[in-house]
């Protein structure tokens, strides 16, 4: 499922959780490693598949998705 042009939703693909487009990253691994202190260029030299658009496609569905993102990352935390 395709929600915006850079999010998308898979089923079977990362666990059905929100990814970046035509990649397996989860929004929920980018907003970890952003809380965990990685800046957005330590995240751009990582994973060279995303660019600055990806980003802030991703901060903006964490936005309006926080309590999903959130949840998924306290449970990749247990």
């Amino acid at each position: 499922m395709q929600i915006t042009e850079t999010i998308t939703k898979t089923p079977g693909v990362c666990g059905g959780h929100a990814c970046v487009r035509n990649t397996r990253i989860p929004v929920w691994t980018l907003v970890s490693l952003r809380q965990q202190g990685a800046t957005e260029q330590e995240l751009l030299n990582n994973y060279p598949g995303l660019n600055l658009e990806d980003l802030t496609a991703v901060w903006g569905y964490y936005y309006n998705h926080k309590s999903e993102i959130d949840t998924v990352v306290a449970e990749m935390d247990n």
